[in-house]
């Protein structure tokens, strides 16, 4: 339980910093705006890419295959609630599609895997990205339409899309950096050292200049403005109670090993995706609400993370 605390705060610490040099004037708007293209176009892809070809062989993904319905079914059935909560708490147009964004996908590899990781031990790994993977493919095919939908200047342009328009914005970088490392894996492709190095400096980017842009979000913002209202406690409600439950749930009709179980509840009680804030403000949505939706449900982990740890153990 220490080491999970100490994920938890070294992601604190980060921000902090990021906070601090924006308060010491080093940061500014025009470094978000640079930071969050360099995650979104170039580390982000990488870091994908070399999750799949570094971290999985074929004969391990496909093994774990016939695991991946649990998740799978879980992440979309998360949703549906998603769409109901949405349409009962009457949250506002401009913040509907994070919300159920935030509401149903969650942080799985900057804080679920390492937390796995100190909990269970490296056994744990397969597991971990099992979900990960379902939960990635979510986040960036409808989860990035629905944050870009949140812009509201481009609502006109939104009605008239065709086929081409919706790949366009489903095919992120990030998901095109996750198909070409899923392929590349399945090919049983050679991962030579030079494309191994470049792309692994390239995605060691991606964790702290994230942290980076949300400490600067939260300093322009102001932390009195962070605000704790009923959107954002939708959202905690979705991470911390809706998403672990479906999981318990559909765990009576879809048997799993007891170890594989436990990870899925833990990664399907992760805080919010760190990138949240950075999408928000690269797609023209309500970053505040992504970044008050981030901080608080990072800070309520300190005490959820107790709780799982009892219901696991």
């Amino acid at each position: 339980m220490l080491e999970a605390y100490l994920n938890i705060l070294v992601v604190f610490g980060v921000m902090i910093v990021g906070y601090i040099l924006t308060w010491r004037k080093w940061f500014d708007n025009h470094i978000a705006d640079v930071f969050s293209k360099l995650v979104l176009n170039i580390a982000l892809p990488l870091n994908m890419f070399l999750n799949m070809t570094e971290r999985f062989t074929k004969a391990e993904f496909l093994g774990l295959a016939k695991g991946i319905l649990l998740p799978a079914l879980s992440i979309v059935i998360t949703y549906f609630i998603s769409v109901l909560y949405a349409k009962l708490a009457k949250v506002p147009l401009g913040r509907i599609g994070m919300f159920k964004t935030m509401f149903t996908a969650s942080n799985t590899i900057f804080m679920g895997l390492p937390i796995n990781i100190a909990v269970f031990g490296e056994k744990a790994v397969p597991y971990a990205l099992l979900y990960y993977i379902c939960n990635t493919t979510f986040f960036f095919t409808w989860g990035i339409y629905l944050i870009q939908s949140d812009n509201l200047e481009r609502q006109q342009v939104r009605e008239m899309f065709d086929v081409r328009f919706l790949l366009k914005k489903l095919l992120s970088p990030a998901l095109l950096g996750f198909f070409v490392g899923l392929c590349w894996m399945l090919l049983e492709i050679p991962l030579v050292t030079p494309l191994r190095d470049f792309s692994r400096y390239l995605s060691h980017l991606t964790t702290p200049l994230s942290l980076f842009v949300i400490g600067i979000i939260i300093y322009q913002t102001g932390i009195k403005n962070l605000k704790l209202d009923k959107e954002t406690i939708g959202v905690l409600i979705g991470r911390y109670l809706i998403s672990p439950l479906v999981i318990v749930t559909l765990s009576k009709f879809i048997e799993v090993p007891t170890l594989m179980l436990n990870v899925f509840i833990l990664q399907s009680a992760m805080p919010v995706q760190n990138s949240m804030p950075i999408l928000a403000k690269g797609y023209g949505a309500d970053e505040g609400f992504a970044t008050s939706s981030l901080v608080y449900s990072i800070i309520a982990y300190l005490f959820v993370i107790i709780v799982l740890l009892q219901f696991i153990y």
